[in-house]
């Protein structure tokens, strides 16, 4: 990997000035934050194409408008450059393309797909489908065909500079130990003895499909849905499995790494795998967030007190990063490796605490815990709920024990007393199933996460960090160094209140 001068704020902000860039997954919450950080310490940059799904131009502009422009995440650059000065300012600046990666092209009309093409010097990739157990065939038409079309289309790019891939630190999937940031080789797996061909599960999908379609082609329309959707996402995870990987989202990433690889050519590309990303810590808002993610889950579910317990070891350590540092690494990263051809291997950035910085599901739970004794929530009739203790276990058997006694057990003896008694006790028993279903949802989809044991190497990115000069408050706004968080303060502070402000409505 090849390292040019010092990074300091002047470098990076001076990259993007008169820069054409063209940003996927605008909407989302990693997005947001990135094109409202350029716009904000670049507003020299030349255009910022933001494609969004939409029937039409106007569609997309409308998208454009009111999930990314009005966030309150652009409050500081609608207070520098007033009501009416900042909505020209992005009229000037933001272009909203109506198409998506899943298509040839990117769903763009060829004549403004030439002038797009024309124009751009960087493409920065955030979009993705990040449904664990989502469907095989829409997991890989986002995650890996969505990088084959935009490999294509950057190759038309005369002046490309640098197209960054953002993936997730868990393609590595259960792996334990100290986990490299190096790149997926063509046809890797995580599985001895298996080799992972990217067409062959193509192939596979379009054959599945085929034989639904004749297996249930006397069945409704609705009907042929619902099947055709169970068994993708059946599909999915076997495939996943089968390959060593968890779950179809780090799955259908890795393999959209894998050919990243595969068709970059000479151009200039890096990759960015951040871990469990959380809410914005400093710049621009502290503690703003959009979307559920893993951790928020938890933290939601013990507001409400509708998680009693966890299938979870309180000492293994929660790999977390703020949003506003993962924008930051990517700011840093794409001036590093700019014009950066023909490199031998795909420069890959763990955007990770583990390593440097780790934080304990026990660091969480506590300021969880302190936080709601100091700021008990308030139910709908004005009582205050109380804070209750929550049970970790450590084993599936007790977790299942517990489970058992508390749950199962009292739900088969109201079952059959609401029988006897016409329903009498049908809420207690509709709102002990509820909270029962939650447990065992956030379980089956999140309880790998509390037994993960693996450690995210970050050497790459805290090689980039060193040569951070933070000599100046704006160096310090380009912060990304995990070890600048007092994890207690952050979660106390920041996250907590961020979740219960702008989630937990």
């Amino acid at each position: 990997m090849v390292y040019g001068d010092s990074m300091d704020a002047a470098r990076i902000v001076g990259y993007f000035k008169g820069k054409s860039i063209l940003v996927t997954g605008s909407t989302g919450f990693l997005g947001k934050i990135l094109v409202e950080k350029i716009l904000r310490v670049q507003p020299d940059a030349n255009k910022l194409y933001l494609l969004v799904r939409g029937t039409d131009a106007s569609s997309a502009q409308q998208r454009v408008q009111q999930e990314v422009i009005d966030s309150e995440l652009f409050g500081l650059p609608r207070e520098k450059h007033g009501a009416d000065g900042f909505q020209q300012f992005i009229q000037d600046k933001v272009v909203a393309l109506s198409g998506d990666i899943i298509h040839e092209n990117l769903g763009l009309e060829a004549p403004m797909l030439k002038d797009l093409a024309e124009e751009i010097d960087v493409i920065v990739n955030i979009a993705a489908t990040t449904n664990f157990y989502g469907r095989y065939d829409v997991s890989l038409d986002v995650n890996v065909m969505g990088v084959k079309h935009l490999c294509h289309f950057a190759k038309q790019c005369p002046r490309l500079k640098m197209l960054m891939q953002v993936s997730t630190a868990y393609v590595c999937s259960d792996r334990e130990g100290l986990i490299l940031e190096k790149p997926i080789e063509p046809g890797e797996s995580l599985r001895e003895g298996t080799y992972l061909d990217v067409d062959a599960e193509l192939r596979l999908v379009r054959e599945a499909k085929k034989e639904l379609v004749m297996m249930n082609s006397s069945s409704d329309g609705d009907a042929r849905k619902t099947a055709e959707r169970k068994a993708m996402k059946e599909l999915g995870l076997q495939r996943a499995r089968h390959f060593g990987w968890s779950n179809t989202y780090v799955f259908t990433k890795a393999i959209g790494e894998m050919l990243l690889g595969q068709l970059r050519g000479d151009m200039p590309v890096v990759v960015m795998r951040p871990s469990i990303i959380t809410s914005v810590r400093a710049d621009p808002l502290p503690g703003w967030m959009q979307g559920t993610r893993t951790i928020d889950t938890l933290i939601i579910g013990y507001a409400k007190q509708n998680l009693s317990c966890f299938l979870g070891d309180l000492s293994v350590v929660v790999d977390v990063v703020p949003g506003d540092m993962v924008a930051n690494a990517m700011m840093a990263a794409m001036v590093e490796h700019s014009e950066e051809k023909g490199a031998a291997a795909v420069p890959v950035y763990h955007a990770t605490s583990s390593l440097r910085n780790p934080a304990t599901y026990s660091v969480l739970y506590e300021a969880g815990r302190r936080h709601f004794y100091e700021n008990p929530r308030v139910g709908k009739n004005g009582e205050i709920v109380p804070t209750r203790e929550m049970c970790f276990f450590t084993t599936i058997a007790r977790f299942h024990l517990y489970m058992l006694l508390t749950f199962k057990l009292p739900l088969e003896i109201l079952h059959l007393v609401n029988l006897l008694l016409c329903g009498l006790f049908s809420r207690l028993y509709n709102d002990l199933n509820r909270k029962y279903k939650f447990v065992m949802h956030l379980v089956d989809v999140y309880g790998p996460f509390a037994f993960f044991n693996g450690c995210f190497d970050d050497m790459n990115l805290e090689r980039l960090r060193l040569k951070m000069a933070m000599k100046t408050p704006e160096d310090h706004m380009f912060n990304f160094d995990p070890k600048t968080i007092d994890w207690d303060d952050y979660f106390t502070k920041i996250h907590i209140p961020g979740v219960l402000k702008y989630l937990c409505k």
